[in-house]
């Protein structure tokens, strides 16, 4: 069921973000007149809970022998109303997409879970 949330951010604005979720008592369908659902926390703090996996990551590439001289990790962000954030699922098959580069060499990673 589709529903908005506003995600407060830490500088004092907030963000309204359309979610998926299963339907949870109190949330109401986004549509016209329909309120608004509160997140639990920040929308900084949400992110906080994914940014780590993708700290860890890099760090890991970064820790490869012949170091690559780019590395891009491409992953989506779900936003929940109760968990906050979480990595997305961009295919049946990963989580993640890394792409590192040595020399202008493009050579991808395995996706991982």
């Amino acid at each position: 069921m589709k529903h908005l949330v506003r995600f407060d951010l830490e500088e004092g604005d907030s963000i309204v973000v359309e979610v998926d979720e299963p339907e949870s008592p109190g949330i109401m369908p986004a549509a016209r007149g329909d309120t608004i659902t509160k997140a639990k926390e920040t929308l900084e703090q949400a992110l906080n809970k994914v940014l780590p996996a993708t700290r860890h990551a890099i760090e890991k590439l970064r820790s490869l022998g012949d170091k690559p001289d780019e590395i891009e990790v491409t992953f989506g962000v779900s936003l929940s109303t109760v968990a906050g954030a979480m990595i997305a699922s961009t295919s049946a098959e990963a989580n993640f997409s890394v792409t590192v580069r040595w020399n202008g060499k493009k050579e991808e990673a395995t996706p991982h879970r």
